[in-house]
C-alpha cells in the first residue's frame, strides 16, 4: 500500500521502521530529540537509543566511527553539510579506511546524514553542496536523494549495509510529497533511474536538480524535443552503464549539478562520458552548475546561484542546436 508523504517524513519512516527492525540502530546528533526534521518524535518511542550531543561534530561522529567498529549500526546527524569539515579526519581516515586497513576484520555500518543546498536564505555557510568532495574519497557510499520514495528506500539500505554512507538530503526538498510505500522497502545503490526516456538528448541530474529538469524537459516537449532524464541516485557508486546506455542513444548530454563545476560529480560525469562515448557524441558536453563562488546571502543573487530550469532549457537548446526564443 503506497500513500502520499513527505520527503522529511519519508526519510523520518524508515529511520523508525529500521529502528525497529533492528535494535542496534541508535541516533546521535544535535537535536535529534527535539528536532523539527525527521527524528522527531524518535526519542520518546526509542529510550536510550536517540542521543543529544553537544555541538561538536569531530566527537559524536568519532564515537559513531567507534560504535560501528564494535557492533552498532550508528546514524550520526550533522544537520548541515557545511560542517563537515569539523569531523571531516573521522570520515576521511577513520570511517572510509579503516575495514581496508585491517583486511575487512572490522565492519563499518555508519550511515552520516546531512542537509545541503542552496534556496533557503542561509547563508554562504549553511547553504553549501559538498556530495562531490566526499564522492572523492575510497571507502565512503554517497546517496543524493531526489524523491521521498528514493529517500526512504535508499536511507534503509544504507543503514543495513556494512560500510559507511554519506547520506545527503536537500532542505528545499523537505516537504515535497510523494507517492511512498507503507511497508519497508531498499533500493540498490549504484542503480540509477530513468526519470523520463527521450530521443534528443540525455540530461543527467542530481538531488533538486531532477525536479528543475523535469520542467525544462516539459518545457522543451512542446517544442518538439524529447529528453532522456537520468537521476543517478547515488554517486558513489555511480551508475555510470545507465549513463553510457542513454547517451549511446541521444548522442547528446547535459549534466546538472548544484555544486561548483571545478572537481564536481558534473565534471566527472562528463569526463566519462567523452572517455567512453565519445564517437557516440553528435556535439559538445554541457554542465550546468552553481558558479564557482560560495553561496550569496541576498536572496536576489541566490536565486540566481543554483541552476533552474531555464538554464537547463538553454543548454539543452545549445546542445541540439536550437536557437533561444526571443
Amino acid at each position: 500500500m503506497t500513500r502520499m508523504v513527505t520527503y522529511m517524513q519519508a526519510i523520518g519512516e524508515a529511520l523508525e521502521q529500521e529502528m525497529r527492525r533492528d535494535p542496534s540502530i541508535v541516533l546521535l546528533g544535535e537535536d535529534c530529540s527535539n528536532a523539527w526534521g525527521p527524528t522527531k518524535g524518535l526519542y520518546d518511542k526509542f529510550p536510550g537509543r536517540v542521543l543529544d550531543t553537544p555541538i561538536t561534530e569531530a566527537a559524536f561522529v568519532g564515537a559513531a566511527v567507534g560504535a560501528a567498529a564494535t557492533g552498532l549500526r550508528p546514524v550520526a546527524d550533522i544537520l548541515f553539510v557545511d560542517f563537515i569539515g569539523v569531523c571531516f579526519d573521522q570520515i576521511l581516515n577513520q570511517a572510509a579506511k579503516l575495514r581496508y586497513m585491517v583486511g575487512g576484520e572490522v565492519r563499518l555500518p555508519l550511515v552520516v546524514r546531512t542537509m545541503y543546498g542552496a534556496g533557503m536564505r542561509r547563508g554562504a555557510q549553511h547553504s553549501q553542496t559538498l556530495y562531490s568532495m566526499v564522492a572523492n574519497v575510497p571507502g565512503l557510499k554517497v546517496a543524493v536523494p531526489s524523491t521521498a520514495y528514493d529517500a526512504k528506500g535508499l536511507l534503509a539500505e544504507a543503514i543495513r549495509g556494512e560500510d559507511p554512507v554519506v547520506f545527503f538530503e536537500h532542505k528545499m526538498l523537505y516537504f515535497a510529497p510523494g507517492d511512498v510505500p507503507v511497508e519497508p522497502y531498499t533500493i540498490p545503490f549504484g542503480e540509477a533511474r530513468t526519470v523520463r526516456a527521450g530521443d534528443d538528448c540525455t540530461i543527467v541530474a542530481i538531488g533538486r536538480m531532477v525536479q528543475h529538469a523535469v520542467q525544462a524537459a516539459e518545457g522543451l516537449s512542446a517544442t518538439g524535443v524529447e529528453c532522456e532524464i537520468i537521476d543517478p541516485r547515488t554517486i558513489s557508486p555511480l551508475d555510470t552503464g545507465a549513463i553510457f546506455d542513454s547517451v549511446g542513444r541521444t548522442g547528446r548530454l547535459v549534466v546538472v549539478d548544484e555544486s561548483n563545476p571545478r572537481c564536481s560529480v558534473a565534471a566527472d560525469i562528463a569526463a566519462s562520458v567523452a572517455q567512453e562515448c565519445f564517437d557516440a557524441l553528435r556535439g559538445p558536453i554541457r554542465m550546468v552548475t552553481a558558479p564557482h563562488a560560495p553561496v550569496p546571502f541576498s536572496p536576489v543573487l541566490e536565486d540566481l546561484y543554483a541552476p533552474g530550469p531555464a538554464q537547463i532549457e538553454a543548454a539543452v537548446r545549445a546542445s541540439v542546436g536550437i536557437r533561444q526564443p526571443a
